[in-house]
């Protein structure tokens, strides 16, 4: 174990994160761990400038900075972060990205377009960042385009923990939806955490961005559906699959996914739709609008990313998580009992 304690930097994408992941480490290091004290702004021009007003020589250091929208701005404040802390001596520099934007540019989809995902993991390890934890990538594969560790975190153990408390008066009837072939095997371990069966909407595109026709592979008459998915931006397509799974029999349909890009005409939407609920992490620090919106919760990913910087830094495993069983401890006290994810 390292003769030091984890030291954690904040940049401006997600704050309120940040602070309670240094909350919970408070906890779980009996201990009070604090932001390190620096500053990260901006130039009359728009250039960002780091100054980190702490010693950090030989630290192990985590910069927490999701990769939202402004999604340029906070990729580049995470690398002239990285850069401040490396030239400062830190022993290590672990960044921290809740969610990892340009995740959707992970192939070439037709000629003479970029793989954006593989740049933007080569900026970041040539910037001096040493191993990355991040959660619920959009391709898994994009792990493979860093030449330095990732960690890459599960949210489906949070939302079986909400899912068993929400319907806990009878599971009977849920059913886990899939709103795309692509994202079946997400759905496919949620449903085995919750056991509960499996349906797919199969959607068909004309262009990025339209569907054309959707279709429900599954009976999902008299069942209550959960889709889950990883990621929902303008929310179109989830939408239209709960109004598909309701013409379908459906009794009610709720939603879960982890980043909450929520963009454009997103909030609207969902607050428009037949989504009984909708449930989204923290991963995207919250607009006042998202806030605001009557059937949308957010459930906190905090106590799974503490305890993964503790891991991490002591030198044991952060897969342990993964498990139902190894989480409910960590989230144990979070809400009064009985009120979990309220």
């Amino acid at each position: 174990m390292s003769s030091t304690e984890p030291k954690l930097i904040s940049g401006n994408a997600n704050r309120s994160l940040a602070s309670a992941i240094a909350r919970r480490m408070s906890m779980h290091r009996g201990m009070q761990v604090s932001l390190v004290d620096a500053r990260v702004e901006r130039f009359n021009d728009g250039e960002i400038f780091v100054e980190v007003f702490e010693n950090v020589r030989g630290e192990d250091m985590f910069i927490i900075q999701p990769t939202s929208k402004p999604a340029n701005d906070n990729l580049m404040e995470l690398l002239i972060m990285a850069d401040a802390l490396r030239r400062s001596s830190a022993a290590r520099v672990t960044a921290v990205i809740p969610y990892f934007g340009y995740a959707r540019q992970d192939r070439r989809t037709k000629a003479r377009t970029p793989i954006s995902a593989k740049l933007v993991s080569n900026l970041i390890t040539q910037g001096g960042v040493e191993r990355v934890l991040t959660m619920d990538l959009h391709a898994a594969q994009i792990q493979g385009f860093f030449d330095i560790p990732v960690d890459n975190l599960y949210a489906s153990p949070i939302f079986a923990l909400d899912i068993l408390h929400q319907f806990s008066g009878d599971m009977s009837d849920v059913m886990v939806v899939s709103p795309d072939v692509g994202g079946v095997a997400r759905a496919r371990e949620l449903a085995t955490r919750i056991g509960a069966p499996l349906a797919i909407v199969d959607k068909r595109r004309e262009k990025a961005g339209e569907v054309s026709g959707m279709t429900v592979i599954g009976e999902v008459k008299d069942h209550k559906c959960v889709i889950v998915d990883d990621i929902c931006d303008t929310a179109g397509t989830l939408c239209k699959a709960a109004d598909v799974l309701m013409e379908a029999g459906a009794t009610e349909v709720h939603a879960y996914t982890t980043h909450g890009v929520l963009s454009g005409p997103a909030i609207e939407r969902i607050s428009g739709s037949v989504l009984k609920s909708m449930v989204v992490t923290d991963t995207i620090e919250a607009t006042a609008e998202v806030a605001a919106c009557p059937n949308l919760r957010i459930v906190p990913t905090a106590p799974m990313f503490a305890q993964s910087i503790v891991n991490i830094w002591s030198g044991t495993s952060v897969s342990s998580l993964f498990d139902t069983a190894s989480l409910v401890p960590i989230y144990e006290g979070l809400y009064p009992r009985g009120m979990w994810g309220r």
